[in-house]
């Protein structure tokens, strides 16, 4: 409780002492109905529950008073811009602009002369949350919507005092630009974006608490365990490979790109960096690709050097780490006959684009599409059995544990931890499980039978 402490020696001889957690504060009047307002005023903040700021001493209301009101779309672009340069990832960076862009664009104070949702979009994708030094200037009708956005956008004190615009910004989030639900993982994303910037804003104090952290919403449930209704077996896998040989010239030279995610369980983007210096091919028996990095398209815009794909580190490991995956002799074969017929690029690369660049997704998944109308029936075709090249991946995996591997030998080659193998793959697991029990029954049965007086 704030007290009234009376200090004739002084000019302002009435001074209001007051706690803050540990700390105390106080402050000096010249009479003692000043220093009674100032006490009461501290009183009727507590019984409202206001939070007090340790270090000023001031309730949450006078501490936002006094605080520059910044708009939220400006400190959404201060904290893409701290992000830009600290995380340098430009997947991450388009990932990034994306979430603030959907949320941005939601917390205005009104929709009066609004732009396009698809302009709105683009203005702030584009040039509001990218500060890449190939970026030209935004056209006329972009930079208007820009201009738009900083007189409508709500300020940050804004969201502190209303919950229904954390809501509002929560809805925006889960929303795509046709007006349909997001995916789970995109919502998923997009929200701890969302959360990161505003304990951006508690650390520039432009806002006292985060107030995500107090209003009842929660990210849809994602089921994280593989459907594999839709996962082709051994047999499936290879005749969707052998199908992509038979789609003219671009199928036979990618043939061996498909062969790697499902043989050596690489992701897309890995099999893309794969390079000759990478590989150990011997004429007979099994081989080893050693795996280093990744190859992503994720457009100019969003690169330090202004190439439209990114080359980094496996995933979720050091950008030095490498990883060595054995294959089976077949994907050798295979491998040995790409180098012979396609030689390499300049680089090293083995596949690229028909002008000698990285392979586009678009490229690859287009290819993979027509070779399931080759090797699947229209029955599988139509309810997306095998839809993407992704599920080679999947496949392989799988073949992996149900051969008896030890899924810690399978993680490790697939690049996962053992905790996020159980997670994707618990069924085949589980039928590894039945199969080790029974085992273990047996040898239970046969050391009983060995037992003394057994």
């Amino acid at each position: 409780m704030p007290e009234i402490r009376v200090r004739p020696q002084y000019p302002k001889p009435y001074q209001v002492r007051w706690l803050v957690g540990q700390k105390s504060h106080a402050k000096s009047f010249l009479t003692k109905t000043l220093a009674d307002g100032r006490r009461s005023e501290l009183m009727a903040a507590a019984r409202k529950g206001e939070q007090f700021d340790i270090e000023t001493g001031l309730p949450k209301s006078e501490l936002a008073a006094l605080r520059p009101q910044v708009t939220w779309f400006e400190h959404a672009k201060d904290y893409a811009a701290m992000k830009w340069s600290e995380a340098a990832s430009a997947k991450g960076r388009a990932t990034r602009a994306d979430a603030l862009a959907a949320i941005t664009a939601a917390l205005v104070k009104d929709t009066k002369g609004a732009p396009a949702p698809a302009t709105l979009r683009r203005a702030l994708t584009g040039y509001a949350f990218n500060f890449s030094e190939h970026r030209t200037p935004p056209p006329a009708p972009l930079s208007a919507t820009l201009t738009w956005l900083s007189a409508k956008s709500l300020a940050m004190g804004a969201m502190e005092d209303d919950s229904e615009k954390i809501r509002t910004a929560l809805k925006a989030l889960s929303t795509l630009l046709s007006g349909k639900r997001a995916a789970a993982t995109t919502i998923t994303n997009r929200r701890t974006v969302f959360n990161n910037a505003l304990r951006y804003a508690v650390e520039r104090k432009r806002l006292t608490v985060n107030p995500l952290s107090s209003v009842d919403w929660s990210p849809p449930a994602t089921d994280d365990e593989i459907d594999f209704r839709y996962v082709p077996n051994p047999r499936q896998a290879e005749e969707l490979i052998t199908a992509v040989g038979t789609l003219g010239s671009r199928g036979e030279h990618l043939q061996a790109f498909f062969a790697c995610i499902y043989y050596a369980a690489t992701r897309p983007a890995e099999a893309m960096n794969l390079r000759e210096s990478d590989c150990t091919l011997p004429e007979t028996g099994w081989g080893v690709l050693l795996l280093s990095g990744s190859a992503s398209r994720v457009g100019a815009a969003w690169t330090d050097d202004g190439k439209s794909y990114e080359e980094r580190g496996l995933k979720r490991r050091a950008r030095s780490s490498v990883r060595d995956v054995p294959i089976p002799p077949k994907l050798v074969e295979m491998l040995r006959a790409h180098i012979k017929r396609y030689g390499v690029a300049a680089d090293g690369r083995l596949f690229r684009a028909s002008q000698g660049g990285v392979v586009l997704s678009k490229e690859y998944s287009e290819l993979w599409q027509a070779a399931r109308k080759v090797a699947l029936s229209e029955a599988q075709v139509m309810h997306h059995f095998a839809e993407a090249p992704y599920t080679g991946r999947k496949a392989g995996i799988s073949f992996w544990i149900a051969s008896g591997v030890d899924p810690v030998e399978v993680a490790r080659r697939a690049g996962h931890s053992v905790a996020v193998l159980y997670k994707f793959y618990a069924k085949v697991l589980d039928g590894q499980r039945d199969q080790a029990n029974a085992r273990i029954k047996l040898a239970m049965r046969a050391a009983e039978e060995q037992a003394p007086g057994a």
